[in-house]
């Protein structure tokens, strides 16, 4: 799955900060445009990555595509 990410240069410290608009909080950066691309890959993996749930006894989960 392909994400749209925005990298940005800061001005004081020279490093890149990037981040995925469509995955609100995930953010991540690097001393390189390479090494920001790389991180945010980690940061979107991880973002999406399930989280273990409680349910409750006769809860039903599934799976859906979009």
């Amino acid at each position: 799955m392909k994400w749209r990410v925005v990298l940005e240069l800061d001005p004081e410290t020279n490093d890149w900060a990037v981040w995925c608009p469509e995955l609100p909080g995930c953010v991540s950066c690097g001393e390189t445009q390479a090494e920001a691309i790389e991180s945010i890959q980690e940061a979107i993996a991880l973002y999406l990555k399930p989280s273990p749930i409680n349910l409750q006894s006769g809860a039903i989960t599934c799976e859906v595509t979009v």
